[in-house]
């Protein structure tokens, strides 16, 4: 029998005692603001141009945990300097966010990556909230609209294919505004929020989730038919999971018990598929039809992919009670605790080959920062000290 307070406070104390010391003491570039990301296994820092979805992203995560868990000087601090950091060198003056910066805030990459301005909205929602002032919701609500014109061809003047020839679009921007709608509630109008969560939940569930094959594909025709091509077939198990919880989420915001009931579905069904059964973990991609795959990484096993899968299952779990999800809590826990988590020095792993052995020694780089484990961190331990109480759900 599992027992889920231990596990709440094992993952309280990782949270607190280890990985958030590791991103106050070793990101903070405290010459120029913002974080370093770039971060061998002890920490220190091997390179140092910055990237803005990640400083957004670790921006939302201290002033989450300022506004949600304890309001600890050095949490809002470490907040806030990022944010400044973000608001003098992030955009071009008309919230077009660049992808990288130099260490000082010149930017070197154009602001083609529509997740430098989702994560910038979900940094200035919650910075605002937790300083109360109105120019980083100003920020919060004008990169949100910025994002809403561009959804429909996110990287603009630098998309790379020719349109008319395969036009496909991606799970990955409604999967992400599913969860931005909610992080950002309190900076846009209610009715501009039903609107965006009620076509996110469409596309999400009609378009990108496919009941012939039980998956989420990765990509589909602008029209929303699938594509037999390496992009149309591309499956992301680890993509899917993640978005299921937000869906969750989004159940319990408009107490719809079928939202929720469909999201642990497609859960389980996705986590039985993108399974490993020879050596254990989730595979980091997959191609629907059994084909061979252009990413050479498709089977590695990557820490955000079962960090996100465990969330899923927990609160799966807690939400309807399926003693399934329960189970794949356990199996997930096991392999990532036992497999990311670094016993000698703080932060987890994110890189493992096939068999489960370390493949990057470092704890930050391009694609790895301040989120996946603090966030995942946060959720189980919040979770689970639930999970003995009913959902708390008029359903």
């Amino acid at each position: 029998m599992l027992d889920l307070k231990k596990i709440a406070q094992q993952n309280r104390n990782e949270l607190l005692n280890r990985v958030l010391p590791f991103w106050l003491e070793k990101s903070q570039d405290t010459e120029y603001g913002g974080y370093f990301t770039c971060l061998e296994r002890d920490g220190k820092v091997f390179d140092t141009d910055k990237f803005i979805w990640l400083q957004g992203r670790q921006v939302w995560i201290f002033a989450m945990l300022y506004n949600n868990v304890e309001r600890r000087p050095e949490w809002l601090e470490c907040a806030r300097q990022g944010g400044e950091f973000l608001r003098k060198y992030g955009h071009d003056g008309n919230y077009n966010w660049y992808f990288s910066l130099t260490r000082e805030g010149r930017p070197l990459i154009a602001p083609y990556n529509i997740f430098s301005y989702t994560f910038a909205t979900m940094a200035f929602s919650q910075l605002a909230k937790a300083t109360g002032n109105d120019e980083y919701a100003t920020i919060a609500k004008r990169t949100f609209e910025k994002i809403l014109e561009k959804r429909d061809n996110p990287k603009g003047i630098w998309t790379k294919n020719v349109a008319g020839t395969r036009d496909l679009k991606s799970f990955a921007l409604p999967m992400i505004l599913c969860n931005m709608a909610l992080e950002s509630r309190e900076m846009i109008s209610e009715s501009l929020l039903q609107q965006t969560i009620h076509e996110c939940l469409h596309e999400v569930l009609d378009v990108f989730y496919r009941r012939d094959i039980g998956l989420i594909v990765e990509n589909v025709t602008s029209q929303g038919e699938l594509s037999d091509s390496f992009e149309g077939r591309l499956i992301n198990p680890g993509h899917s999971l993640e978005a299921t919880w937000f869906l969750m989420d989004l159940g319990v915001q408009l107490n719809d018990r079928s939202i929720i009931d469909q999201a642990v579905k497609i859960a389980l069904d996705t986590a039985e598929y993108g399974w490993d059964r020879e050596y254990d973990g989730i595979f980091y991609f997959m191609d629907r039809l059994g084909h061979p795959q252009q990413q050479l990484e498709w089977d590695q096993k990557l820490w955000w992919v079962h960090i996100e899968s465990m969330i899923a299952m927990i609160k799966g779990y807690h939400l309807t009670g399926n003693r399934k999800c329960l189970e794949w809590f356990d199996r997930l826990h096991d392999y990532t605790w036992s497999h990311f988590r670094d016993e000698e020095y703080p932060e987890w792993y994110g890189y493992l080959n096939r068999r489960g052995e370390v493949l990057l020694p470092l704890k930050g780089g391009k694609w790895k920062g301040c989120f996946h484990v603090p966030r995942g961190l946060y959720q189980c331990w919040q979770i689970l000290e639930k999970c003995e109480q009913p959902a708390n759900l008029e359903l």
